[in-house]
Parts: structure tokens; C-alpha cells; sequence
């Protein structure tokens, strides 16, 4: 009886506690605790090199990774070298060639990889010392062999190439370069020229002087005792040898002295990629650093951000808008991007800047504040989870000097940011009248009106300044039929075209990194079947025959429109231009253009069912260069699709492009036709 009235009367206050609560009012939060983040055990060789083991057994995998302590290296006319070095390290050792290397890892069931500031391996924990062997014989003894270097060299420049005709890349290489200077390591373009100018001796002395114990950390996690960890690091890196290596102090990159347009001309583009740009003084572990965290991702950390909401949720220019800071020993960086249609360039630059602006002066919200912090914090919490993150926490202690408690303080600074300290931030780091605001896209369609953020300059795609583009002129004594005509005569002679029967072409379309089979086939007059297959199976055919028409796309049979129907008949000529000039299309010539550097007559094509697209033709030849169409798309806006036709081949006295791009914005398929026959004997059965 005594115990049922003790507890009674324990919760009796409790009860009355429940009583007065106001439940219209949100709990005030408590409190941000102090993490208890566990610290992995250390220990430093002879040699200098610092290990960090993170035990945990929930899996039984160890992974182990070698990081370098350094900052960027200016690499000169040499620039790519480190990459190629660290790609290099992992393509074979002093006893086992790239093919025995990788046999090995796979035997173990593991994996290895490599690059300019890494080197890891990650297997089973049984199978762990012997993966380990293998990162030692390829930190310590790698073959560096002249061959694989001349194979990765051709890897690399094909990319280069392939990022030539990429906006994105050429943007982040031209902001790098603009933003930190050309004597600065981080503003250094890698490019084919010093890619061909790396040798072998380079790349050894850059392994030499670079991968060295005293400047590397040996992270291990997972489930494996220290003590072992510890053996193994003597046993395999305990005889690696010391060197020198003093870090570079780089001058501080200039800031301009008032905002500018850095326009990269791509007359290909439909969209432009824009980049707003600055340094920031701005180091891990600095009063500024967590606060700096808070303020851009209000600002523009994804799709709950201002950017996001403003460009893309209230005005529809783009899929998506972002921003991002970055804290550096040299120096910090900052950039708001986004891809915006080329109509909505100048103001999605003034939408940008308003966001600068707004940030600046006015204070965030008490809602739009502790929702983003709760985040953040959310975040933090969650990656507490992988037994990496305690890894990364310490060598990130270790690299950017931050003081032992500065994760377990995380959440503590995390909730005393305020309103208050997201301003001074804000307007310490970003200057919106100091910013490098580099645009690439159709300079003809996107510069008139960029001038009132600052002076429009131009540069090439690795960062030069140039001169403006001059538009291209055009012949003004042709109409829209001589010019029809012209290309008609370009593909072939009147005999050539009045005797063209069928004309069948193969060959490859490479698309996403899949190589699918591409066949076309055209009966004169009027009957076309086009597919895409892999391994045989159809993803996609369309065809018109005998007056009928059919899109399938994965099984998935199309409606069919009248827009459709007149993309099929003009597929079934390999000379649109006469189907425009019978069925009366409207033709307009819109002016000189340029496309890969040729000067072009553009063409404005307007079907009986009154849809618009674009003809480019050469000035020169009169050969179709490009096409051009847009439309509505529902939810998803103005979507426009280009095509390429490149490599244009003669066949039985018919001009026949081999090569076409069709670029679709979010995607881009390259079609290669290798085989190519005309008059071959086609009939309709065999389209059937």
C-alpha cells in the first residue's frame, strides 16, 4: 500500500504540469547539446607519417586511405600533371603489370583506386592484409611505365575535346581562371597542349616529391583492432622514406574593381550557363565558417533556397539555381549558377543579384533561420552514422588546424548563429559590385542589354581575352527559294537527285555512355523507317510507309500528330528543301549566324501546321549545318532540340552527312554512320 501511494504522488506533479501547457505555442528548443564525437586512436611513424584507426564492427570490411596534406600546385605548362600522376600510380607496379594488378584486387573481392591527393583499398577484413600489400606496392614501388602514360594521355585529351563543346565545363574552367588569376594553381586550365607536354620523368618526380609520409595520413575504418592497424602500417609503409615539402603561398587573387560580363561565345547554345563569381576571405575553423554554412544555404544550397525558389519556383527560367562557398588555406571561393533559357540571361543575372542583395541588407527570417538550421543540424546528426565521418572529422581537424573540440562544438556554434551574424557574414563576403559574372551562350542572342551590370568582355574557352564576335553577313540578293535551290544543288546534281531510288545508312549512336545500333532507310518518294536498337531489341522506330506513320519508343506506340507527320515526310527526303518548296512552306531568312566556327545563313521554316524550327546552311557549300526547333513542353517549359550534321560524305554524286549530334539539352546523342549505300535495290517489303 505504501509503494501504490508513492507513486502517486510522484506523478501528480506531472499531471499538473500537463495542465499548464499551452499547446498553441510551439516548445521553445532546448539547449544545442555537446557532441560526443568519438576521437580514433592515433599514432605517428618513424618516418612521419600520422594514422588514424576508426574501429567499427557492424560489417566485417576494412577500408584504409593514404591522403596528402597539400594544397593546389602551380603546374605551369605542364598543367594536368598531378591528375595524370595519381590516375598513373594504380596502372601497374615494378612486379605486376596494370592487367595482374587489377586480376589481384578482384581476387580479393576488394577495390583499389587512385588519385592526385588519394590512394585507398577497401576489402573484407580476412582478405584486408593482403589488399594492404598491394597499396603499399603501388604507393611505394609503381611501375610508371611510359605505355599506360600514353594511354591515360589519350583518355585525357579525348576529354578535353569532349569538354570543348561542353557548357558547364568551359564555364568552371573560364570562372577558375578569371576569378583566381592564371599565376594562381587554382586558376591553371589543363589543356591538350600541356597534357602532350607531360612525360614520364615528370610524373616521377612529381610522385617523388609529393607522396611522401611526412606530409600523408593513413585512415583506417572498420572492423579491425589498432594494434593491427598498426602492424600494418609498419609492415607496409614503415621504410617509406621522408622528403621535403614546403607549402606555396600564393599571392591573393585581385578582386575587380567593379562587377563585369565575361561572355564565352557557344552559338550553339539555347541556354546559357551563368556564373556569378568572387574569392571570399574565408578559412575552415575562422568566426565566419559555420555562419558562412547557415547564410548560403538560405541563400542558395538547393531547392529550398532563395535562388532555387526565386529563378525557378517563381519565375520559371531554369531547372534550378544554386550557390556554394568554399573555405581554403589560400583563399575562399563563392558562386551562385544556373542554366537559364537564352531569352531569360539578363534577368536571371538581375534576379541573382537581387538575391546578393537581399541577404546583404535585410535579415533572414526567424522561421527561414531555425528551419535551415534544424537542417543543417539534421544533417550534421545523420552523418554521425558512417563510421567515416569520424575518419574525415579528424583528418580535417589535422589539415585545417582546427582546435580538438570543434565537431563537438558543431551544434553549439551551429545554434548561436542569429539573424544578426548571417548579415555581417553575408555582407563581409559577397559584393555584388565586385563580382566576375561570366555567361556562356549565344553572345548574338544574350549581350544586348548586359552592359548595365558592367563592361562586356569576351573570352575563348580556356579563359582569353578576345574580341567580340562579328556577326556573320549574308548575301542579301538571295531569296528564300534561290537559297532552297542552292541547297538542293549542294546535295547533288539534278541528274544525281532525279535518279536517287533508296539510300540506306548504319552505323552506332552513342548516347549516355551506351552504344546503340542505328539504321536508316529511305525509299523514294516518301517512305522512311529509322531505328535505334541494342543487342537487337528496338528502344526506338519511326517510320512512314506506304502513307502510314508510326513512333514507337520502347514498346510504347506514339499519338500521332500532324507536327509528327511532317517530321516523318521531310526523314523520308535526303532533300527537305524540295517537299518545302512543293508544299508551299514558309521560308524566311532570319540573318547570318555562326555554327563550329563557319559562317551560316539561318532560315526560318514554318510548316502547314504553322511550327517553326530553324535551317542552317553553310555560305560557303550551301550544306545543311544545323537544325533548330523549340516548343512547350507541359511542366517543363520551352524545350529546344538541335541537330549537328558534320562529315558530310559523297555517294553515287549525293552529299550524305556521316556524322550528326542531336542535342537535346539534358541530353546529347553523337550518331556515327558507317556504312552508307545509295540505290541499292530497296522495296517496300523491306521496310516492313
Amino acid at each position: 500500500m505504501k509503494k501504490f501511494i508513492y507513486i502517486t504522488l510522484f506523478i501528480l506533479p506531472f499531471f499538473a504540469m500537463a495542465q499548464k501547457i499551452d499547446r498553441t505555442k510551439a516548445p521553445v528548443p532546448g539547449k544545442a547539446p555537446l557532441i560526443q564525437v568519438a576521437d580514433p586512436v592515433k599514432f605517428t611513424l618513424a618516418n612521419g607519417l600520422q594514422v588514424f584507426v576508426v574501429k567499427n564492427t557492424k560489417l566485417p570490411r576494412v577500408s584504409a586511405t593514404l591522403a596528402l596534406d597539400r594544397d593546389g600546385i602551380k603546374e605551369g605548362e605542364k598543367a594536368g600533371l598531378s591528375d595524370l600522376a595519381g590516375q598513373l600510380l594504380k596502372r601497374g607496379t615494378e612486379k605486376k603489370s596494370k592487367a595482374e594488378l587489377d586480376e589481384a584486387v578482384e581476387y580479393l573481392g576488394g577495390s583499389l583506386s587512385t588519385s592526385s591527393q588519394y590512394a585507398s583499398v577497401s576489402s573484407l577484413k580476412n582478405n584486408f592484409p593482403k589488399i594492404m600489400e598491394l597499396l603499399s606496392e603501388v604507393m611505394l614501388h609503381p611501375a610508371l611505365s611510359t605505355v599506360e602514360l600514353e594511354k591515360l594521355r589519350t583518355q585525357t585529351i579525348s576529354a578535353i575535346e569532349a569538354n570543348k563543346d561542353e557548357p558547364n565545363a568551359i564555364a568552371n574552367n573560364v570562372v577558375n581562371k578569371l576569378v583566381y588569376g592564371a599565376n594562381h594553381a587554382y586558376g591553371e586550365i589543363t589543356t591538350v597542349k600541356t597534357v602532350n607536354a607531360i612525360n614520364v620523368e615528370d610524373v616521377k618526380n612529381y610522385v617523388k616529391s609529393y607522396w611522401i609520409p611526412n606530409n600523408a595520413y593513413l585512415i583506417f575504418v572498420g572492423d579491425i583492432e589498432p594494434a593491427v592497424a598498426k602492424a600494418l602500417a609498419e609492415k607496409n609503409f614503415g621504410t617509406w622514406a621522408k622528403g621535403n615539402y614546403t607549402r606555396p603561398n600564393y599571392d591573393k587573387p585581385a578582386i575587380p574593381a567593379t562587377t563585369y560580363i565575361a561572355i564565352v561565345d557557344r552559338p550553339a547554345s539555347v541556354q546559357s550557363v551563368v556564373s556569378v563569381a568572387s574569392t571570399v576571405n574565408l578559412t575552415k575553423g575562422s568566426p565566419n565558417d559555420i555562419p558562412s554554412i547557415v547564410m548560403n544555404n538560405i541563400l542558395g544550397g538547393g531547392s529550398s533556397g532563395r535562388l532555387f525558389l526565386n529563378l525557378r519556383e517563381k519565375h520559371g527560367f531554369t531547372y534550378g539555381a544554386y550557390s556554394s562557398i568554399r573555405p581554403d588555406h589560400q583563399i575562399g571561393f563563392f558562386k551562385a549558377e544556373s542554366s537559364v533559357r537564352n531569352e531569360k540571361t539578363d534577368s536571371a543575372i538581375q534576379e541573382i543579384l537581387n538575391e546578393l542583395n537581399n541577404i546583404r541588407n535585410t535579415k533572414v527570417g526567424d522561421t527561414e533561420l531555425s528551419q535551415m538550421k534544424n537542417y543543417l543540424a539534421g544533417g550534421f546528426a545523420r552523418s554521425l552514422e558512417d563510421p567515416a565521418t569520424i575518419a574525415n572529422f579528424a583528418l580535417s581537424i589535422a589539415v585545417n588546424h582546427l582546435p580538438a573540440d570543434y565537431y563537438q562544438k558543431y551544434l553549439t556554434n551551429l545554434a548561436a548563429v542569429n539573424a544578426s551574424k548571417v548579415q555581417e557574414v553575408a555582407t563581409a563576403l559577397l559584393n555584388p559590385g565586385k563580382m566576375h559574372i561570366v555567361v556562356v551562350g549565344n553572345a548574338k542572342q544574350i549581350a544586348k542589354g548586359l552592359e548595365k551590370y558592367g563592361p562586356v568582355k569576351y573570352f575563348d574557352i580556356e579563359g582569353n581575352e578576345m574580341a567580340a564576335p562579328v556577326e556573320a553577313k549574308v548575301d542579301l540578293s538571295l531569296t528564300p527559294v534561290a537559297l532552297m535551290e542552292k541547297a538542293i544543288a549542294a546535295i547533288g546534281s539534278k541528274e544525281a537527285l532525279d535518279n536517287l531510288k533508296d539510300v540506306q545508312l548504319k552505323g552506332t549512336a552513342s548516347v549516355m555512355g551506351q552504344s546503340l545500333e542505328m539504321k536508316q532507310s529511305i525509299l523514294i518518294p516518301g517512305n522512311s523507317v529509322t531505328t535505334m536498337s541494342m543487342g537487337g531489341m528496338a528502344i526506338m522506330r519511326q517510320a512512314v510507309v506506304d502513307g502510314k506513320y508510326s513512333v514507337t519508343q520502347q514498346g510504347q506506340e506514339a499519338p500521332i500528330t500532324d507536327d509528327l507527320k511532317e517530321g516523318l515526310d521531310e526523314s523520308a527526303s535526303l532533300a527537305p528543301e524540295q517537299l518545302y518548296l512543293a508544299k508551299g512552306y514558309g521560308l524566311k531568312i532570319i540573318g547570318g549566324d555562326k555554327v563550329g566556327g563557319k559562317e551560316v545563313i539561318d532560315v526560318e521554316v514554318t510548316t502547314p501546321s504553322k511550327k517553326v524550327s530553324h535551317r542552317f546552311y553553310d555560305a560557303k557549300t550551301f550544306l545543311l549545318i544545323k537544325t533548330s526547333k523549340s516548343e512547350e513542353v507541359p511542366g517543363r517549359g520551352t524545350m529546344t532540340q538541335q541537330q549537328f550534321y558534320n562529315a558530310y560524305q559523297t555517294v553515287n554524286g549525293i552529299q550524305i552527312p556521316s556524322e550528326m549530334i542531336i542535342d537535346m539539352g539534358q541530353m546529347k546523342i553523337n550518331v556515327k554512320y558507317t556504312d552508307i549505300k545509295v540505290n541499292q535495290g530497296l522495296k517496300i517489303a523491306d521496310l516492313k
